[in-house]
């Protein structure tokens, strides 16, 4: 495959994937990984996994982990392609929507289709987190720092940040 043929793969997919991205790009890893992964073997799941993390615990919006596929994938084009594949049309869309809102803030369907797409959100996060978690551990030690993490987010109220540098200390002394 060349090189332009590479970025313009990248585009499309992204591009399409932005359409189905409720609640954020997040929300489609899963596909992402199919098709980098699997299907055009651009990367390996660890290395996605690992980008992905990387990507969410550097400062800034949490679509940049879409950059670095890209990136991996075809260099600056393919960083660029992504990107804009994935955040062109969610950009218009939601511009579009805010009008629509501002114009009628108390119409009844408005309401409706919020009701409707939070369990779809919530469903892909779920989604997400396994194929991440899957590509992620591949020891006990990994597993068991997964699911203390998820404990410790799930019951009580210490501070993401703090969990990543626990995540970061504890891999930089070996433990993982």
């Amino acid at each position: 495959m060349s090189y332009l043929t590479t970025v313009f793969d990248l585009f499309w997919h992204f591009l399409v994937l932005s359409f189905l991205a409720i609640g954020g790009a997040s929300s489609t890893l899963p596909d992402m990984h199919r098709f980098l992964v699997d299907t055009r073997h651009y990367m390996t799941s660890e290395q996605l996994s690992a980008m992905y993390a990387i990507s969410q615990a550097a400062p800034g919006p949490n679509v940049l982990f879409v950059e670095l596929f890209g990136w991996q994938a075809a260099g600056l084009g393919g960083a660029i392609a992504s990107l804009v594949g994935i955040c062109g049309p969610s950009c218009v869309i939601a511009a579009v929507i805010a009008r629509v809102m501002d114009r009628k803030p108390d119409a009844r369907w408005i309401a409706l289709v919020r009701r409707g797409l939070a369990p779809l959100t919530i469903g892909l996060l779920f989604s997400t987190g396994w194929v991440l978690a899957r590509g992620a551990n591949s020891s006990f030690s990994t597993i068991a720092l997964t699911v203390a993490t998820v404990l410790a987010c799930s019951f009580t109220r210490v501070h993401p940040l703090v969990l990543v540098g626990l995540g970061a200390l504890v891999g930089g002394m070996g433990w993982v």
